[in-house]
């Protein structure tokens, strides 16, 4: 964006922020940034285009500029960012912890663990390249962190908060807001604790060695052609995902799956912050735990709520359609007609 709106985004925003706190205290401002809705409006008053992407990233940058200065008189602290920033979120959260007194390692184990659920136990298309961390005194905190398709060319954001969070695997997010996917590898469903169970038991029971196999089985058993029975009744499952040489490489799969087993870890948590567990290795556990337990990992995308972003012309009047529900929702009462502009 221009400095000139990167500058009043920034002045705006920190004079918004003091308002909020000051009438209804850092707990409200935290669980507004943790509605999209609100979000996405905040983002329109302090000059983004209401419909556009840029705004989680604009948003979190002028947040981190324009607090910085008020951490004092607020008691709020703005961590991380877009791309390098993202991951210099831990050091920057045990820093303030230091400072202020919170339990800083803890919540820098909670950002790399929300980063991982986002990347690795929600898998619906969309790689991870900001995550801002917004932490109070106390210890609050709201996670807004943002992913893109490359080739939808679409953004999805992800909300969290710490008040009333619960678990960090199981119907975690205050809100996603992107484009529904259906069917994905949603292992934050509350359904799919059984395959959370069954991964961390085919660790123990299988080991890397009986896990690549069973990989390399299903693949050789994809591969031979089935007779057709056209009397006979026959299952179609068109979103079935098929393990290929393209998608896993065994050899990297097989030793971050002997990491994790060395590191034997007790529950889903700690073996989504295992070193190097990420997407591919999550997804080979629950495509074999679905086929020796029966514990399924496909369910619906938990995303609510819709994004929108430059597209066709084309396509573009659905958006339209979508987006001026809010656009209606948020807009004052009609004036008189003898208004003027």
């Amino acid at each position: 964006m221009p400095p000139w709106l990167a500058d009043r985004m920034t002045r705006l925003g920190a004079v918004m922020a003091q308002a909020i706190v000051h009438h209804y205290g850092r707990d409200e401002f935290l669980r507004r940034l943790a509605h999209p809705f609100w979000f996405q409006s905040f983002g329109s008053v302090m000059g983004m285009d209401w419909h556009s992407s840029g705004i989680t990233t604009s948003v979190i940058g002028a947040l981190k500029r324009g607090l910085a200065p008020l951490q004092k008189e607020l008691g709020l602290h703005v961590c991380g960012g877009r791309g390098k920033h993202s991951r210099q979120t831990p050091h920057e959260l045990v820093a303030i912890g230091e400072r202020t007194g919170f339990d800083g390692e803890a919540l820098a184990t909670a950002s790399r663990l929300v980063a991982k659920v986002d990347s690795a136990a929600v898998q619906d298309g969309f790689q991870l390249y900001l995550h801002g961390f917004i932490v109070a005194d106390d210890g609050h905190w709201v996670v807004v962190q943002q992913g893109m398709n490359g080739e939808r060319k679409q953004a999805r954001r992800y909300h969290w908060l710490s008040e009333g969070l619960a678990s960090f695997v199981e119907a975690p997010h205050a809100a996603i807001e992107g484009p529904d996917q259906g069917e994905i590898v949603n292992l934050t469903d509350k359904r799919a604790a059984a395959s959370r169970l069954a991964q961390l038991d085919l660790l123990s029971a299988l080991g890397p060695d009986g896990i690549t196999r069973e990989l390399a089985s299903l693949e050789t058993r994809k591969a031979k052609p089935v007779a057709a029975q056209a009397m006979l009744p026959y299952l179609a499952m068109p979103a079935h995902h098929d393990v290929r040489a393209s998608d896993v490489v065994l050899c990297r799969l097989h030793g971050n799956l002997a990491a994790a087993a060395e590191r034997s870890p007790t529950d889903f948590s700690e073996l989504l912050l295992t070193p190097g567990v990420g997407a591919r290795t999550v997804r080979a556990l629950a495509l074999v735990a679905e086929v020796l337990h029966g514990a399924p990992c496909r369910f619906s995308d938990p995303a609510r709520f819709s994004i929108a972003q430059p597209m066709p012309s084309s396509k573009r009047s659905d958006v339209t359609r979508t987006s001026s529900t809010l656009a209606t929702a948020l807009s004052p009462p009609p004036r008189s007609k003898t208004f003027r502009r």
